[in-house]
């Protein structure tokens, strides 16, 4: 049998379950080569000696950094846009991807390692949020213009 380039691994994985768009699957791969390649850099002579071999929640840390870089503010209009709402999506493409033969994986690896990584909420929008107001900025901001002269 002919292994499969990575774009028609990705035809015969949409026809089988077309719930993500090809965007998510695409980043997914970017986001593991960004992981492997962090991993890489650690000082960590445990991790040096590692295999390539990412669990699902270093992967998940993984997006969550790349995402950042590479879209900042509107990853979770992106994600959405993919059909990626939650971590355990992330699962779902990876498991996807190895159903073909794109990914490997060992005897331990699940797709329940993606559940509960982190919300959206908090890795995607919290980052970008103003700090809230300091309570003696607050108390300056509710007296009339006047007093403040």
């Amino acid at each position: 049998m002919q292994k499969l380039d990575f774009d028609q691994a990705l035809d015969l994985v949409l026809s089988r379950d077309p719930r993500y768009g090809r965007g998510a699957y695409h980043f997914l791969r970017e986001a593991l080569d960004f992981t492997l390649k962090q991993r890489r850099k650690l000082k960590d002579v445990a991790a040096q000696l590692a295999s390539s071999h990412v669990s699902g929640q270093q992967l998940l840390d993984g997006i969550r950094l790349y995402a950042l870089k590479e879209f900042g503010p509107m990853v979770p209009t992106v994600f959405e846009d993919w059909g990626v709402r939650k971590c355990e999506d992330f699962g779902e493409i990876v498991f996807n991807l190895i159903a073909v033969g794109v990914f490997g994986k060992n005897e331990t690896d699940s797709v329940e390692d993606f559940k509960g990584g982190y919300t959206f909420k908090d890795a995607f929008v919290l980052p970008f949020l103003p700090d809230a107001p300091q309570p003696h900025r607050r108390a300056l901001m509710d007296q009339p213009a006047k007093e403040l002269n």
